[in-house]
């Protein structure tokens, strides 16, 4: 076969007759198509910025880290309602901690304080306060523990309501879970390090149970951000881990009768109803036995 160009060499041109009519697709010249990248890692900082705050003990300005609004996903719900996100943990990050004076607060409570609560604070927590500056990017569970213990603090030396501390002590507890299921199983002292968290976000749980108690004989709905069914639903679940179904079963029942709880809280409420009948005859047949 002669070829397309064949003759050209009487133009001295002959290193020309092999060349191709069409240019050959890219991709058959470099072979196969190379792989597609790998797709990015999400990291916790992924999901955080600082956010600027003004303390209103000392007027100091600072940032703390938060997360953004509406970036972290929803992937579901514990039966006393702590909430779990994908990649990132909200309640790692649900302190604002002035670093001057010591001032602590959940951020919903943080704008909030009275004159005479903020001359206690002056006069119990910013007089011996001694600021942490070593915080990372992404807090740990044990910085992140810290920063509620010392909310706690901040709540008992300003006299808060019964409600805010008791919701500081739910919002301990469920930090606590999480810090636990986190934990590498793997670690030799794993069982060590799990009995201990477990029994720390028990207490916590216990003086939540008590607080929200008394909260509820002494103030208005709503509190802390939940209306009548949900606390009375929450106070019911954490109950039941202290074996008072007879508070528990009140509750509930009431939240199946109420007419302002939707019907997704009255599906919960007859939930554990179901699970407080099954763990009482379980309860009286250990007895009997």
């Amino acid at each position: 076969m002669s070829g397309l160009l064949s003759g050209l060499d009487g133009f001295g041109l002959g290193n020309l007759e092999k060349m191709d009519l069409y240019e050959k697709p890219k991709s058959v010249e470099r072979g196969a198509a190379a792989p597609p990248p790998p797709p990015p890692v999400v990291q916790e900082q992924d999901f955080l910025f600082d956010k600027s705050f003004t303390c209103p003990i000392c007027d100091n300005e600072f940032k703390s880290r938060t997360v953004k609004v509406g970036k972290a996903k929803l992937i579901g719900t514990d039966p006393d309602l702590r909430p779990k996100y994908e990649h990132v943990d909200l309640l790692k990050y649900d302190i604002i901690m002035c670093p001057r004076c010591g001032y602590a607060a959940l951020s919903r409570y943080f704008k909030f304080i009275t004159s005479p609560q903020a001359k206690r604070i002056k006069e119990m927590i910013s007089a011996n306060f001694r600021s942490r500056t070593d915080y990372k990017e992404v807090y740990t569970y044990d910085e992140a523990l810290e920063r509620y213990k010392i909310t706690l603090a901040n709540a008992i030396v300003k006299m808060a309501k019964p409600s805010e501390k008791a919701y500081i002590c739910l919002k301990t507890a469920w930090l606590l879970r999480g810090q636990a299921e986190k934990l590498d199983k793997e670690e030799a002292d794993y069982e060590t390090k799990k009995k201990k968290l477990e029994e720390e976000e028990m207490e916590f749980l216990k003086n939540a149970l008590d607080g929200f108690l008394a909260a509820r004989q002494s103030e208005n709905f709503p509190m802390c951000g939940m209306d009548e069914p949900t606390v009375d639903y929450v106070i019911a679940v954490t109950a039941t881990k202290f074996d008072q179904y007879d508070v528990a079963s009140k509750l509930v029942s009431s939240i199946i009768t109420s007419v302002s709880a939707n019907p997704r809280m009255k599906d919960k409420a007859r939930d554990l109803k179901e699970q407080i009948v099954k763990q009482v005859k379980m309860k009286n047949a250990a007895k009997k036995e």
